[in-house]
């Protein structure tokens, strides 16, 4: 069996049966739901995520992954509310000649951003930095790369609305390695139903400036909302098909699944 066919069907029985312990599990209320799936609630939160890339276009059946280990940390430097992201993958390549297989770190990635609200609408705007810390070559870029990064939130009673925008350039590094110059755009959409589950849509498109080169994927997915004592925990899996793309051996099937905890702050 695929392992994409496996990671689907562990989540069509992992999400019910959560689901199905609603009445077991203290249940969060519409505001923690939304505040569990919001990039700029000001928490100290730790995520394993996962994305799995089952199909390439170009590439037959070959696929990849990369397991993302991501925390955030509120604080205010320089007296003003911000939100630190920081982003450490372990990339798994696809099974490709010459080198094949492999398995290590990829680049890490931080921002920071400066957030603010303005008629019921939640802004996050910083510098982000990207550096190469990958293993192999073929797990990152070689190239230091900084940019901005800039979030758009709009809570509703019934969820969440709203999008992350990032952009980058290199800046320094190997000087064998090509340009860097690239965006990412991620449109979140959150539906909110009763006992903590709740649908998601929020897959990352993908513009390389330098190649002029794309993709965008759209996903569908649920996930569930509980809460251990003061922890407030999210687990989600969710399908992306890509719609839209220009070059070649671009992902065309992934999916996108992890855990994610949040800490209260401590008065």
């Amino acid at each position: 069996m695929r392992v994409s066919a496996v990671v689907l069907r562990v989540a069509s029985i992992v999400v019910p049966a959560l689901a199905a312990q609603g009445s077991a599990l203290a249940q969060p209320s519409g505001d923690e739901m939304n505040a569990s799936n919001n990039p700029l609630t000001p928490s100290v939160a730790f995520n394993v995520q996962d994305a799995y890339t089952a199909r390439y276009y170009d590439l037959g059946d070959k696929d990849s992954n990369a397991l993302l280990l991501r925390g955030a940390l509120p604080h205010k430097l320089f007296g003003m509310p911000q939100l630190a992201r920081l982003t450490l993958p372990v990339v798994t390549t696809a099974d490709l000649p010459p080198v094949g297989r492999k398995t290590g770190f990829g680049d890490l990635n931080v921002f920071d951003t400066f957030i603010f609200k303005s008629g019921g609408v939640e802004y996050g705007l910083g510098p982000q930095l990207t550096i190469p810390t990958a293993s192999r070559d073929e797990m990152g870029t070689g190239k230091w790369q900084a940019g901005l990064a800039a979030l758009a939130i709009a809570p509703q009673k019934w969820g969440l609305i709203g999008g992350l925008l990032t952009w980058q350039h290199s800046f320094a590094g190997d000087g064998d390695r090509p340009t860097q110059n690239n965006a990412q755009l991620q449109p979140f959409f959150i539906a909110n139903l009763p006992h903590g589950v709740y649908l998601r849509s929020t897959a990352v498109w993908q513009f390389d400036f330098a190649r002029d080169t794309h993709y965008i994927p759209i996903g569908a997915g649920a996930g569930y909302v509980w809460k251990a004592g003061s922890t407030t925990l999210n687990a989600f899996v969710e399908p992306q098909w890509t719609v839209s793309h220009d070059g070649a051996n671009l992902p065309q099937f992934q999916v996108f699944m992890g855990l994610n905890l949040q800490f209260p702050l401590q008065p």
